[in-house]
């Protein structure tokens, strides 16, 4: 995948700034492989079970995090701006959102950190094998039994869908089979008068 000249730019200012969390993901990186290649009939639950590093480093508490960056109250309210959300009502929660911004931000600074050289960009979390692209791939062997299904309607022969009659073993009740009295397709329901004046009768 290339880069663009500014991304370039950008990416080698970051990496030259932030020196210290690049060598401690390094260092974990290069623990995790000796890991790994040390233990190679080792399982994958053997190896997930004792991680080699936590989210918390990555986090402004760690002591190998990079600095904060500085966040204004001006940015804050600009941000909140944009973003139709209600301002701090207090300075109090406005140095809470403060915080929590640079704490976010610190966290995607460290992952954008991580050396991505020769990954694949994820696409679909699928088997993105040959064997599985083949298997996944529609052809038009794969809908000529769809194509079979379609009728040319109209004088731009415009295809339609041919629905198909699906009978069912409810359909097939007979819901006047206990009527006492019906009327073609209908059941006669007598009411009260009726049934009165015949009983006096």
């Amino acid at each position: 995948m290339a880069l663009c000249t500014s991304c370039r730019l950008a990416l080698r200012r970051t990496l030259t700034t932030t020196t210290t969390s690049h060598s401690h993901l390094q260092t974990t990186a290069r623990t995790l492989s000796t890991k790994v290649s040390s233990s190679s009939s080792s399982s994958a639950a053997a190896i997930l079970s004792k991680p080699t590093w936590s989210i918390r480093s990555l986090l402004p508490s760690s002591s190998t995090s990079a600095p904060p960056e500085p966040i204004t109250p001006s940015q804050l309210h600009h941000l909140l701006r944009l973003a139709a959300l209600p301002m701090p009502s207090t300075p109090e929660a406005e140095a809470a959102m403060i915080a929590t911004l640079q704490s976010q931000l610190q966290f995607v600074r460290a992952v954008q950190r991580v050396d991505t050289t020769g990954v694949e960009p994820l696409r679909a979390i699928r088997d993105e094998t040959p064997e599985a692209r083949r298997e996944n791939a529609v052809g038009l062997a794969d809908l000529e039994d769809l194509l079979a299904r379609e009728a040319r309607v109209g004088h731009y022969q415009r295809p339609r869908r041919v629905r198909d009659k699906v009978e069912s073993e409810a359909e097939k009740w007979d819901a006047l089979g206990m009527a006492s009295r019906t009327a073609g397709r209908y059941f006669v329901v007598q009411s009260e008068k009726k049934l009165a004046a015949e009983g006096s009768d």
